[in-house]
């Protein structure tokens, strides 16, 4: 009974520093995708893959996530990285979050960690000029600074909706999460805008973790279930997606986890919400 409360207390303890945590970063302004609409022309943008890594944005002289938190990336890592802000994504390689978001975490790096993680560039932010000119600026930037990690993300043009539906099949087959789609013809924008399009074969969202449900039949004593709440003020349970090492350490109370649904029921919430991941740093 008294390490069940040790370890209650310790959880809260976990929780109230994360929410401290998250309130001591002011979030950055930046560019924001909204879900991909099947009646829009695909030709008009340009497409690439949906890297599932960390976001980064550098300001010319260090690296944050979108919200504001210091990247405590290695001094040689950032020394050969350009004056130009940049947004990107550290990213390890498909299927390896968890990895990347435990080396982007520490706050001593871990030089033999860092070595695997690429700067995948994909915005410029306060360049003028069209999305097609600022591609052109992303690799002229790669390959002025020489540094093998600091690459653009791969941009390609598609030419209808089911040369668009071919990729994604081809992405997520291969391991991917999904594709981008960047008007063209947009100019830099920020903020949660149709210039920016995402492109996933399930839909998914993020929510704060406000309580833990305890477990039933193989899942007594640990996690049955997170109870959650949206920005917008919605609350459901989540009960599936979670890995038993999740269910006996699941995210702290406060904390933002990201989930998957398929749609939405008639009173607007998520059908079948599953638990994706836990964004610690986001």
């Amino acid at each position: 009974m008294r390490k069940k409360a040790v370890l209650a207390y310790a959880r809260l303890l976990a929780g109230l520093w994360l929410c401290i945590f998250a309130f001591s970063a002011q979030a950055l302004d930046v560019l924001l995708a909204n879900a991909w609409n099947e009646h829009l022309e695909p030709s008009a943008y340009w497409v690439s893959e949906k890297l599932d890594g960390v976001r980064a944005v550098w300001d010319g002289a260090q690296l944050r996530t979108r919200n504001g938190h210091l990247i405590h990336a290695p001094a040689w890592y950032i020394a050969g990285f350009p004056k130009d802000a940049m947004d990107g994504e550290l990213w390890m390689g498909r299927k390896r979050f968890e990895a990347v978001s435990g080396a982007v975490r520490q706050q001593a790096p871990n030089d033999v960690l860092w070595r695997q993680i690429h700067y995948r560039i994909f915005e410029l932010p306060n360049m003028p000029g069209d999305f097609s000119a600022r591609i052109v600026e992303m690799q002229r930037i790669s390959q002025a600074a020489s540094v093998p990690w600091l690459t653009p993300v791969e941009q390609f043009r598609v030419g209808n909706a089911d040369a668009l539906r071919h990729k994604l099949d081809a992405v997520v087959a291969e391991g991917g999460e999904g594709l981008m789609l960047h008007r063209a013809d947009a100019s830099y924008q920020t903020g949660r805008s149709n210039a920016l399009l995402k492109l996933k074969p399930f839909d998914d969202a993020e929510a704060r973790v406000v309580a833990h449900r305890p477990g039933t039949g193989r899942n007594a004593k640990r996690l049955g279930a997170l109870q959650v709440e949206t920005a917008t003020g919605l609350s459901f349970r989540i009960g599936s997606g979670f890995s038993d090492k999740q269910r006996e350490n699941p995210p702290p109370i406060g904390t933002v986890i990201s989930y998957r649904y398929n749609g939405l029921t008639n009173k607007g919430l998520p059908r079948f919400p599953r638990f994706l991941r836990f964004r610690p740093l986001e």
